[in-house]
């Protein structure tokens, strides 16, 4: 796709992950087969610059919201507060992304958010249980009880992320057009079959 194409027609992917399914890291290898950007922590510079805070602020409470879920507990209403003005401030960075230019956006519920436009591809990378613990237990010099452990704390809170950002109305699991399983066709394989779709994506649009 050439620059004004991509301007022109963007096509999005947007990449849920179960935790431990690396997809990431697909995302990333994706990014440099396709030629196109990928945001994650990148989102966070975007939103920052709208919100007025430091990066690094940002990205500190983006990572405590992640270990700790802190946005779920109701005893923390400072901390819900908060995130609920970071999510509506990203929210925001993803729709225009999603208008402007071809991309990969990772998490933040952006398959929720781009559920309408007609050029985006929702995937969900996965991969059974067990396969996830060992991928994160070899990852971070863990055991295997605490790298289930692990795995069943953060799974948990990104599907209450879903569950509260769209009101109950989207899971992980929905709506998602690909889903791949990270140990069955491994990082290469998935990066493919999405690669595909894209592709296939992209020449559907400039015929």
């Amino acid at each position: 796709m050439s620059d004004l194409e991509n301007k022109k027609n963007p096509v999005v992917i947007t990449i849920a992950r179960d935790f431990g399914a690396e997809g990431h890291e697909i995302g990333r290898m994706l990014a440099d087969e396709l030629g196109i950007p990928l945001y994650d922590n990148e989102l966070l510079v975007r939103a920052s610059l709208r919100v007025g805070e430091s990066l690094d602020k940002m990205a500190a409470y983006d990572e405590r919201l992640a270990v700790e879920n802190m946005a779920f507990l109701p005893d923390r209403y400072d901390a819900r507060s908060y995130s609920d003005k970071l999510f509506q401030k990203m929210s925001q960075v993803i729709l225009d992304l999603g208008e402007t230019e071809s991309c990969i956006i990772e998490g933040r519920l952006s398959d929720y958010l781009l559920r309408n436009n007609p050029n985006h591809i929702a995937v969900l990378v996965t991969a059974p249980f067990e396969d996830r613990v060992e991928i994160v237990r070899k990852k971070r010099g863990l055991n295997k009880k605490k790298g289930a452990k692990l795995v069943k704390q953060q799974q948990k809170a990104r599907e209450a992320f879903y569950k509260r950002y769209s009101a109950g109305k989207w899971k992980m699991t929905s709506g998602k057009d690909i889903v791949v399983n990270r140990a069955k066709l491994g990082r290469e394989g998935c990066k493919d079959v999405i690669a595909a779709a894209y592709r296939y994506k992209v020449a559907q649009l400039e015929g």
